[in-house]
C-alpha cells in the first residue's frame, strides 16, 4: 500500500500555468482525507503548502532540493547546512554574484533587490524566458533581506544558494568551482543559467526517504513523481516512481513509468486513483 505520496511541482503537480486549480485540491483533499500522507518535493524554499497556493491540506514539504523538510504544520523537521568554509570560499570567489542564500530564519541576498531582479531577464530560448517570467512575476519573497555583506550572509546556517548567470565566462567559472567541490557542494537546476546549490549529500530522493523513515513508513510504501533533472534521484531511489509525459527523457528513464502531461492533472489523478485501487476510498 502507498502511504506517501511525493511529488516535484512544475511540470508534475502543478497544471500547464505552474499553479494549482480547483481539481487538483479536490483530488488532493481527497487523498489526505483517505490517510495518506502527500509530500511536495521542490527546489523552491517554501514551508507550508499554503505558500504554494495548496489552501489548508495538510502536506508535507520538502524543499530546498532536500536542503528543508518540514512538516504538515509547517515546523521544520530537519535542514542540511550548506559547509560554511565552503560557503565562504564562494563568496570570496564570486564577489559580483548576486547569491541568494537560504537559511532556516530567512533570504539573505548578497546584492540589491534591482540587481536581484536584473538577473532574471529572460535568456534566450523557452526554458530561460519562463524562469525569468516566473521569478519577476512572483516577485521577491518577503523574508528576503537585501545588501548582505559575505559577513551577514555567514552569520546564519545557509542551506542553499541560488544564482542565476547569463554572462558564459562566468558561468563556467562558476560550474568549475563546483565541480572542484563535488564533496561539499551540489548543484541540481532545471534550468542551465540557474545555480542552485546545496551541501553534496542533498537531493530530493534522500530528503523524501528521510521523511518516510521520521513518519515510519518503508521505502517501497512511497510513490514519487518528477520531471527534469532535479527529480532524478528521487525517481531512481524509489520503486514506485512516476514521470509525467511533459518530462524529460532522462526523467522518464529513471522513473521506468511514463503518466500523462501536468496539464491533464496526471499527478493528482494518479495519486487519487492509486488510493482508490488500494480500496481505502
Amino acid at each position: 500500500m502507498i502511504k506517501l505520496f511525493a511529488s516535484d511541482l512544475d511540470g508534475t503537480l502543478f497544471n500547464a500555468l505552474h499553479q494549482t486549480d480547483g481539481a487538483i485540491l479536490r483530488r488532493l483533499r481527497r487523498v489526505t482525507g483517505a490517510g495518506r500522507h502527500v509530500a511536495l518535493a521542490t527546489g523552491r524554499w517554501s514551508s507550508t503548502g499554503a505558500e504554494l497556493g495548496f489552501d489548508d491540506l495538510p502536506l508535507e514539504v520538502v524543499s530546498g532540493n532536500g536542503a528543508f523538510v518540514y512538516d504538515a504544520r509547517g515546523q521544520l523537521l530537519r535542514s542540511v547546512e550548506i559547509s560554511p568554509a565552503t560557503l565562504e570560499e564562494l563568496l570570496g570567489a564570486f564577489p559580483t554574484c548576486c547569491f541568494t542564500c537560504v537559511a532556516p530564519d530567512g533570504t539573505f541576498v548578497r546584492g540589491s533587490r534591482e540587481s536581484q531582479l536584473a538577473g532574471y531577464l529572460p535568456s534566450p530560448g523557452l526554458l530561460g524566458r519562463f524562469v525569468a517570467w516566473r521569478f519577476r512575476r512572483r516577485g521577491p519573497a518577503e523574508d528576503m533581506v537585501f545588501d548582505q555583506t559575505d559577513e551577514d550572509v555567514l552569520s546564519h546556517t545557509i542551506c542553499k544558494v541560488n544564482c542565476r548567470v547569463l554572462d558564459p565566462g562566468l558561468k563556467a567559472e562558476l560550474a568549475a568551482f563546483v565541480a572542484e567541490h563535488e564533496d561539499t557542494l551540489v548543484n541540481a537546476s532545471f534550468d542551465g543559467d540557474l545555480f542552485e546549490l546545496t551541501e553534496a549529500s542533498v537531493n530530493k530522493g534522500e530528503a523524501v526517504a528521510w521523511l518516510a523513515g521520521h513518519l515510519g513508513i518503508a521505502e517501497d510504501e512511497v510513490a514519487v513523481y518528477g520531471d527534469g533533472g532535479n527529480d532524478i534521484a528521487m525517481l531512481e531511489r524509489f520503486e514506485h516512481a512516476y514521470a509525467t509525459h511533459n518530462g524529460s527523457e532522462d526523467a522518464k528513464r529513471a522513473a521506468g513509468h511514463v503518466i500523462g502531461s501536468c496539464a491533464l492533472h496526471a499527478v493528482p489523478r494518479h495519486m487519487l486513483a492509486t488510493t482508490r485501487r488500494e480500496g481505502t476510498l
